[in-house]
């Protein structure tokens, strides 16, 4: 019969070697417009690292909000610097911060639609393409940043006026992406990486790149006093194999984070 303070040992000794073997947790908050290809980077991570990353994907906007208020986060990567300047101007700890990435602001319609390619700029007001009660899917420009770009671009171009009340505004970019593929608007202004990954849209053109701001993904790591594991990870993502990934799905990469 065990003794309780032997059987107290025992336990104690059953629980420590549990925890000595169990993997480090990351926690990452990434963009929305990052789900296919974070999934994709964090196997490969996991294939040779002994970690769990557990990803959360939404809009920049709630991300950061989320932060915040005490959401768990190890990294995150926005879709724009504005949502990353704004968890600093809150007091939140930032350490590493890097631009890892670039993208493109693109026009998509329906698989099959009778719309031909064209570049959507000021000679081609969008309104001419849509019927009595149709709308344009794209993300809410009052917080998610794929919106913020698209109302900057149609201000750029004089097409915000009239388009602004004919938005269907999503609550992130992939909303928007899935507001065409479902057939409930004819047009969506979505990022080029998403363009490429939906189902059943065909991709019209590409936003004019001096119509809006740069589309950069500010990456960094969160609270305190990041985990070497966290580091480890964040410094991975700058690398040439995770840089040949990002690639694969579409998204420009800044070579200045490229490590080997």
């Amino acid at each position: 019969m065990i003794r309780p303070l032997a059987a107290l040992t025992t336990a104690t000794l059953f629980l420590s070697c549990n925890a000595a073997g169990a993997a480090e947790r990351i926690d990452v908050q990434a963009a929305a417009s990052l789900t296919d290809v974070m999934n994709t980077l964090i196997e490969q991570y996991e294939q040779d690292h002994d970690v769990d990353i557990v990803p959360v994907y939404a809009s920049s906007s709630t991300l950061a909000r989320q932060i915040s208020q005490g959401a768990p986060a190890d990294v995150y990567l926005s879709a724009n610097e504005k949502w990353m300047d704004w968890l600093e101007d809150q007091g939140e700890p930032i350490h590493e911060r890097r631009d890892l990435l670039n993208n493109r602001l693109a026009l998509i319609t329906a698989e099959g639609s009778d719309i031909q390619d064209f570049t959507p700029d000021s000679d081609h007001p969008l309104v001419q393409y849509l019927d009595d009660g149709d709308r344009i899917a794209a993300g809410d420009p009052a917080h998610v940043p794929a919106g913020i770009y698209t109302q900057q671009a149609l201000v750029h171009q004089g097409q915000w006026q009239v388009l602004e009340p004919r938005l269907a505004r999503a609550s992130d970019v992939r909303g928007a992406l899935a507001l065409v593929e479902r057939g409930e608007t004819p047009l969506g202004v979505v990022y080029a990486t998403d363009a490429m990954a939906g189902e059943h849209v065909h991709q019209l053109g590409l936003f004019p790149a001096d119509s809006h701001d740069p589309i950069t993904y500010p990456a960094a790591l969160i609270g305190k006093d990041p985990s070497p594991q966290a580091r480890a990870f964040l410094q991975w993502l700058g690398s040439d194999k995770a840089a040949s990934t990002f690639k694969q799905y579409g998204f420009e990469v800044n070579e200045s984070n490229e490590t080997s």
